[in-house]
C-alpha cells in the first residue's frame, strides 16, 4: 500500500487530479443510478462520492493543488450554468412575464423564512453568530453568501478564529443542503401522488395553450366587398395573424402575392388561429366544398431550416419570396411554437418554415434559408466563449448599495448565467449565433455539474469526518437540517397545495431559490421538460442578491 501511495504521490499534480476526479465521478454517477422504490440520489451521488474520497485521500496522505481543485470546481459550474442559461433564454422572458411574480414571491419567502431560522438558532440555542452564518450559507448551498459573511465579520473586526468559524459551518451543512432539497422534493411527490412525466405534459399543455394554435381553412370567395381588393390592403398576408397560403383560381392551384386581387369564385387556404379564420371566412365568403391540396399539382411544400447568416435578424417581409421566388411562408416554427409568417416577423437561427412554391423555387429558397441539418448539430465553440467571457466580467462589476460594507456581485455562478439568458434572447450578433444543439447543450452541462461536485466532495471530505464526530458537528449538522427543511417544505408545500404550482416547476423553483445546480440537474433528470430550469432561471437573480445581502445583515443587527 504505502509503494502505491508514493507512487501516485508522486504523479504530476494534473494527473493525480484527474485520477481521483474520474474516480469520484465514474463511482458517484453508478451510485446515483441505484434507485430504491424508484428514487435515488442522481447526479447528488458524485457529491457523497467525492466526500468519501476526500477522507480516504486524508487517511491515505494523498495530496492534491487546491489551486488547480478550485479552478476544476469553478470551470464545471460555469459551465453548467452558462448552458442552462443558454436552453432557457429563448423562453425566459416569457415566463418571467407569467409566472415571475408569483414565482419570486415564494422564492423570497423561503429567503425570509431560512434567515428567521438561523436568526432563532442563535438567539434562541445559543450557536455563536460565525458558526450560524457559516451553517446559513452552507444549508442553502450558496458560496458568495459564506463570502458575503466573512467579509462583513472583517469589517466589524471579528478575530480570525471568528472570520474562519463560518468555513467550517458551510463544511458540515452543504451536503444535507443538497439533500434537504431531494427530500422535500420526494416528499412532496409522495404526499401529492405526482407523476412526473404527467407534469410535464401538463406544463407542455398549458404552455401552448397560451400561444394561439394555428389551424387550417379553405374558403370560397363569395362577398362582393372582398373582391377587387389586394390581399394585402385586406391585411391576409400575416400582417393580422391570418395567412393565405393557396388560392385556387378556375382550376389551378397557384402562390398568392401580397398584391393578388380576389375575385369571385376563388378559393383560399387561409392559416392562423381558429377565432381569427372564422372572422376571416365572413369577411370573404363561406366555406369551401373542397379541399385545396397539392397532391396531383404543380405545386409542393416543404420545411426549410433558417441555418444562414445571411437571414438572421431580417424580416420575412424584407425577403419578398412571394415576389422575387414565387414562394408563401404558412407558418415558422420557433422553438416548438407555430406563428404567422406576419411580415414584420424577424428570423432567428433554427426557425423552421413552412414554404408553398414550385419545387424549382423551393429549392432556391432553401439556399437562401441555408436548410443545412449539419448546422443544426454543430456547436459554434466562439460565441460559447465569447459568452462565457461576458458572463465572467458581468458576475466581476460590483454593485455598490449605501450601507453595505462590501459591495454585491453575482459572482461566477450569477454572472454567465444572465448573459447565456441575454445572449440567447437576442439570437445572433452578426455572425456570431447563440444557438447550441440540445445534445451538446446536455453534454457540457453533465460534464460541468459532475467537475463541480467531485471537487466540492473532495474538497470537503478531509475536514467533514473530523467536524462530524468533534466538539459541536453533530449540533451544526442539526441547526442546518432547520435551516435547510423548514423553509423548503413551508414554501414546496404552499406552492402546491395553495397557488398550484406545477411540481418540475416546483422543483425548480427550489433549486433556484437555494441556488442549488446540482438539485437542479436532480429535477431535469425526472423529465425533458424545461419547466425546472425556467422557474430556476426565472427566481435565481433575485435570490442570488438576497442570499448575498442576508448574512450582511444579521451580523449588522446582531454583532
Amino acid at each position: 500500500m504505502t509503494v502505491l501511495i508514493d507512487l501516485f504521490n508522486g504523479l504530476p499534480d494534473i494527473a493525480r487530479i484527474m485520477l481521483m476526479l474520474s474516480v469520484v465521478a465514474a463511482s458517484g454517477l453508478a451510485l446515483g443510478q441505484i434507485k430504491l422504490r424508484g428514487v435515488g440520489l442522481g447526479i447528488g451521488g458524485v457529491l457523497f462520492a467525492g466526500i468519501a474520497a476526500g477522507h480516504v485521500a486524508k487517511a491515505l496522505g494523498l495530496t492534491f493543488d487546491h489551486h488547480v481543485l478550485h479552478f476544476m470546481r469553478e470551470f464545471g459550474l460555469i459551465l453548467f450554468v452558462y448552458t442552462i442559461g443558454v436552453q432557457v433564454g429563448p423562453g425566459f422572458f416569457a415566463a418571467l412575464k407569467k409566472s415571475g411574480l408569483t414565482l419570486n414571491l415564494l422564492a423570497a419567502s423561503l429567503v425570509g423564512l431560512g434567515v428567521l431560522v438561523a436568526v432563532a438558532i442563535h438567539e434562541i440555542g445559543g450557536v455563536p453568530l460565525p458558526a450560524v452564518l457559516g451553517i446559513f450559507s452552507g444549508a442553502v448551498t450558496n458560496t458568495p453568501s459564506l463570502g458575503a459573511a466573512q467579509e462583513m465579520l472583517r469589517e466589524v473586526g471579528a478575530s480570525t478564529a471568528e472570520i474562519n468559524t463560518p468555513s467550517l459551518g458551510y463544511a458540515v451543512a452543504y451536503p444535507f443542503g443538497i439533500v434537504g432539497i431531494l427530500i422535500t422534493m420526494g416528499l412532496i411527490r409522495v404526499v401529492f401522488r405526482i407523476d412526473p412525466a404527467a407534469e410535464a405534459e401538463a406544463f407542455e399543455r398549458k404552455r401552448r395553450a397560451q400561444v394561439e394554435t394555428l389551424e387550417t381553412l379553405d374558403v370560397a370567395v363569395r362577398n362582393r366587398s372582398a373582391m377587387g381588393l389586394p390581399l394585402r390592403d385586406m391585411e391576409l398576408f400575416g400582417d393580422q395573424g391570418v395567412m393565405v397560403s393557396r388560392l385556387l383560381r378556375e382550376g389551378r392551384l397557384q402562390v398568392p402575392h401580397p398584391d393578388t386581387c380576389l375575385r369571385a369564385g376563388d378559393v383560399v387556404h387561409l392559416v392562423g388561429p381558429r377565432v381569427k379564420l372564422e372572422a376571416t371566412k365572413r369577411l370573404l365568403g363561406e366555406a369551401a366544398e373542397i379541399t385545396l391540396t397539392t397532391k396531383g399539382t404543380a405545386m409542393r411544400w416543404d420545411r426549410l431550416v433558417v441555418t444562414n447568416e445571411h437571414v438572421l435578424g431580417k424580416a420575412i417581409g424584407q425577403l419578398d419570396l412571394a415576389d422575387a421566388y414565387d414562394v408563401v411562408v404558412s407558418r415558422v416554427n420557433r422553438a416548438g411554437v407555430e406563428l404567422v409568417p406576419s411580415p414584420a416577423l424577424h428570423l432567428q437561427f433554427g426557425d423552421i418554415l413552412t414554404a408553398i412554391g414550385k419545387p424549382s423555387d423551393l429549392q432556391r429558397v432553401a439556399a437562401l434559408m441555408g436548410n443545412s441539418a449539419r448546422r443544426l448539430q454543430q456547436v459554434e465553440f466562439v460565441p460559447v466563449f465569447i459568452g462565457i467571457l461576458l458572463g465572467v466580467l458581468l458576475g466581476s462589476i460590483p454593485f455598490y448599495i449605501p450601507g453595505m460594507p462590501a459591495p454585491l456581485k453575482l459572482g461566477l455562478a450569477g454572472g454567465p448565467l444572465v448573459a447565456a439568458i441575454l445572449l440567447a434572447r437576442v439570437g445572433h450578433i452578426g455572425p456570431l449565433v447563440w444557438f447550441m444543439p440540445p445534445a451538446a447543450n446536455m453534454a457540457l452541462r453533465e460534464i460541468g455539474i459532475v467537475l463541480f461536485l467531485a471537487v466540492v466532495g473532495l474538497m470537503s471530505g478531509d475536514r467533514f469526518v473530523e467536524t462530524l464526530v468533534h466538539g459541536d458537528g453533530l449540533l451544526w449538522i442539526g441547526c442546518g437540517v432547520l435551516v435547510t427543511l423548514i423553509p423548503l417544505l413551508v414554501v414546496g408545500f404552499i406552492a402546491r397545495a395553495f397557488a398550484r404550482q406545477n411540481y418540475l416547476t416546483i422543483c425548480g423553483l427550489l433549486s433556484g431559490s437555494m441556488t442549488d445546480p446540482p438539485a437542479l440537474a436532480f429535477a431535469n433528470a425526472m423529465s425533458a421538460s424545461e419547466a425546472p430550469a425556467l422557474a430556476y432561471a426565472t427566481v435565481y437573480p433575485m435570490v442570488m442578491f438576497l442570499r448575498i445581502l442576508a448574512p450582511q445583515l444579521i451580523v449588522l443587527f446582531l454583532w
